[in-house]
Parts: structure tokens; C-alpha cells; sequence
């Protein structure tokens, strides 16, 4: 057994290194994850488990065996998302062991992407994203949340900062942070600051994790609840992960893997919708794919009823071609 180690404060308590994925797949036209309970009380978390050097030879393996035995699923695409250590992460109160005296866990926060077979029982342990982050989804307009009850309670959180600041900053005041997350003051909203935002909102206290963890309950709370909790800090996870493929997606080909083998440009479109989370003119998203050479016909078409819609595949042959084969989005009306 593994001595612990010495601090000036005394001694320390021993490191266990844990796995946390984000399995996201498409429902519909829908983003999903993989979501686990420890019970049917507890808020829902992400799939995670212990890192077992002797069993598995890289931590790559270690994520994919225990995806494999918690969801009974085969991940395709992989991607190490951040080291997740901060002390106090995992709150007493949700915690199936106590604070004190027991280990430190700092968790390694993977972005795993694969496919829902319809017909498998884990594909009712998804869940969507964007019930999480009601306030990322513009794909029919900005969100009436942001401007109903997020910016309301922001707004007295940045008055309480100025009323009682008496030192210069160097750096954003919450005025300008709230402008430049949520695109106010005829700022942009940049879709790739998903953890900027969830942070925003923690700091404030306006979500049910920051009260979970022990700070402060707003003067001026949010009228409605911005999403439901999760166990430790499994959202502010997902917020990066969200992130990261949203940015992912404009140099990476990444949506592909979530798709059939064969399906319409219109399907398409619909789920890059999804993870973008804003709407894309049809004639500019078509064009984009198809001068990018991205797909290319099956030679077959839809024949569910209704107009038939040529079925195209991915062409694997762009990951030789361009070094950064993704797509370039614009919003359109």
C-alpha cells in the first residue's frame, strides 16, 4: 500500500484517479448523453470508474472497458477533455463516503461519441443535453430563458459586485463577463463558451450546484430553476465537452460518427443543428458539404413514403485529403 504523503499541514490524503465520460449520441435530432444514478433520489451523473493501472495499459482503455460494462456500449470517437481536481468537488452532502480522511479524487473527463441502437436498453438511460443547459439550444431563435430569468438575476448579482467594489480591477467586471458570455450590449454569443457560461451562472449561485456546495444563496434568485443538478461536478464536465465539439466540429468531422451509415443531407443539417445549437441555412449547409467533399452518394434514396431524398455516406477519404476537414458553419435564417 502506497505511503501517503507529507504536507506542511500534516498529511495528506492518497490520490485515486478516476474516469468521468461524456457519451453523447443523437436521439432523433436530439444530443444525448449516457446518463448513471447511484439512486433513483439522486441527481443523475456521468458514467465513471477507477483507473486500474494493473487491468488497463493506457487510461483510453480503462474509459472504453468501463464504458462497455456500465452502458454496454462501444465508443468510437475518444477525446481527453481536462483533469478535474479541485478540492471540494465532491460535495458531503451527495458523497457515498465522508470528507474526511478519505481519498482525493481528481477525475480524467473524457468526450466519448457513438451511435443509440433503438433497440438496445441502454438507449433509455440517454438524456438530452440541452435539459441541462435549457439556455444553449438557439436553433429556433434566442432562448426566452436568457432574457426571462438569467439576465434579470445576473443583473443584480453585476449590481452587487459595483456597489461593493472599492478596489480598481484589472480584470472583466460581471457587467462586462454577462455581455460577453450571453451576447448582450450588442455582443455576440460565441456558441463554443458552454463552461464559460455554466461558471458564470455558478459563481452567481443561480444554479442548484453552487447552493449544493455551499455557497451562498443569491439576494435576487432565478425565477425558474436553470436546469437540474448533477452529482459532483458532472455538469460543469458536460459544459466542456459541449464546447469542445461545438468547436471541434469547425475543423473535425467528429458529427459523422454519430450518424447512420447512410442518411440525407437533411438529416444532416439537423444534427449538426443540434450540437451547434443554431440554425443553418439549407442552401449555404448543402453547398458547404458538398463543395467540401465531405459526402458523396450512395446511388440510393429514401423510400419511407413521401418525397424520396438522396442518401449520402461519409467520405473517409477527406481525413487523407485536408489536414482539418470540418465545416465551417454560419448561421442562417
Amino acid at each position: 500500500m502506497p505511503e501517503k504523503a507529507h504536507s506542511a499541514e500534516g498529511i495528506s490524503p492518497p490520490i485515486e484517479i478516476n474516469l468521468t465520460a461524456v457519451i453523447m449520441a443523437m436521439r432523433g435530432d436530439e444530443p444525448c448523453i449516457f446518463a448513471s444514478r447511484a439512486s433513483a433520489a439522486d441527481p443523475s451523473g456521468l458514467p465513471t470508474g477507477p483507473y486500474e493501472p494493473l487491468t488497463h495499459r493506457t487510461l483510453e482503455l480503462g474509459l472504453r472497458h468501463f464504458a462497455q460494462h456500465q452502458a454496454g456500449l462501444d465508443l468510437g470517437y475518444v477525446e481527453q477533455l481536462y483533469t478535474f481536481a479541485d478540492r471540494g468537488r465532491l460535495s458531503e452532502k451527495i458523497s457515498d463516503r465522508p470528507v474526511t480522511g478519505s481519498a482525493h479524487l481528481v477525475s480524467i473527463g473524457y468526450l466519448a461519441l457513438t451511435r443509440i441502437d433503438p433497440q438496445a436498453a441502454p438507449a433509455a438511460r440517454f438524456t438530452p443535453v440541452y435539459a441541462a443547459f435549457p439556455w444553449e439550444d438557439w436553433r429556433k431563435g434566442r432562448p426566452a430563458l436568457i432574457d426571462r430569468v438569467i439576465l434579470p438575476a445576473l443583473a443584480h448579482w453585476a449590481n452587487e459586485d459595483s456597489a461593493s467594489s472599492k478596489v480598481p480591477r484589472t480584470g472583466l467586471t460581471r457587467k462586462e463577463r454577462i455581455a460577453l458570455y450571453f451576447g448582450t450590449e450588442n455582443t455576440p454569443f460565441d456558441e463554443e463558451k458552454v463552461l464559460e457560461r455554466y461558471e458564470l451562472l455558478y459563481e452567481a449561485g443561480l444554479i442548484d450546484e453552487a447552493i449544493r456546495d455551499g455557497r451562498a444563496a443569491p439576494a435576487h434568485p432565478p425565477a425558474e430553476r436553470l436546469g437540474p443538478a448533477m452529482i459532483f461536478d458532472h455538469r460543469r464536465i458536460l459544459a466542456t465537452a459541449l464546447g469542445r465539439i461545438r468547436g471541434k466540429l469547425k475543423y473535425r468531422p467528429l458529427i459523422f460518427e454519430m450518424m447512420p451509415d447512410a442518411f440525407t443531407l437533411t438529416d444532416l443539417q439537423k444534427k449538426v443543428e443540434a450540437i451547434s445549437g443554431h440554425h443553418l441555412h439549407k442552401q449555404n449547409f448543402r453547398r458547404l458539404v458538398e463543395t467540401g467533399g465531405l459526402v458523396e452518394p450512395t446511388g440510393e434514396q429514401t423510400n419511407t413514403g413521401g418525397r424520396p431524398a438522396a442518401l449520402f455516406r461519409f467520405r473517409r477519404d477527406v481525413l487523407i485529403e485536408r489536414p482539418a476537414p470540418g465545416l465551417r458553419l454560419g448561421r442562417g435564417g
